[in-house]
């Protein structure tokens, strides 16, 4: 059994995700694809998400993502994800994450939505 703290993410369509939870600054081996989602708590101590994203986990969890900056401005502490091998499956639960997670778009979060 696993040490590593867990947090279920629910998407719009009623699927819950499970992902494992590192703080900031997070790091990993690369050649690990997985979906993920850079959080902070809330003033309620619910975890509010910054970034929902998918791709290679080592890519992604850096200061070299591609939206690092905006990130860090909006507060984000903690890393979270899993290991998802299949790219078909990571897009639809990042879709399905963003549907229901609005906030996670801009101004509030870091996420563009595509088409304005």
């Amino acid at each position: 059994m696993s040490d590593i703290p867990t947090c279920n993410w629910v998407g719009a369509s009623g699927t819950s995700y499970t992902y494992y939870i590192y703080a900031l600054p997070a790091s990993f081996g690369p050649d690990q694809p997985g979906n993920y989602i850079y959080a902070k708590l809330n003033s309620e101590g619910k975890w509010v998400p910054v970034y929902i994203g998918e791709g290679d986990l080592a890519d992604r969890s850096g200061s070299g993502h591609h939206k690092a900056e905006c990130i860090k401005r909006k507060g984000a502490t903690h890393f979270h994800c899993h290991k998802n091998a299949s790219e078909e499956n990571r897009k639809k639960e990042e879709a399905d994450l963003l549907l229901r997670y609005t906030n996670a778009y801009e101004p509030d979060g870091c996420n563009e939505k595509v088409g304005g």
